[in-house]
């Protein structure tokens, strides 16, 4: 049985976003393997580690992408830096 990729639309932004996300979670288990952290706390309500930080960051940017989608019409390009910035923030005083 072969893989076929034919079940998806597969697009060149789909494809970067993919592969942004799977690059970023690798590399940040290289990361963890070379330099394990210590949890620590942030203006989250829990103590975390960067992993932790990088998956709330991305999962609220999905809900932030849900949001702005059903509530305004403006364009994506706009909301893209608030959420580049919301996962930077979050990474760094999460």
């Amino acid at each position: 049985m072969w893989l076929t990729l034919e079940w998806m639309e597969w697009t060149v932004p789909t494809a970067i976003f993919c592969g942004t996300i799977i690059l970023t979670v690798i590399g940040m288990a290289v990361w963890q393997t070379v330099a394990p952290s210590l949890e620590r706390r942030g203006f989250l309500p829990i103590p975390t580690t960067p992993g932790d930080r990088l998956f709330i960051g991305i999962l609220t940017s999905v809900y932030i992408f849900f949001a702005w989608i059903g509530l305004t019409h403006f364009a994506l390009w706009i909301l893209l830096i608030v959420v580049v910035c919301w996962i930077i923030i979050v990474m760094i005083w999460g």
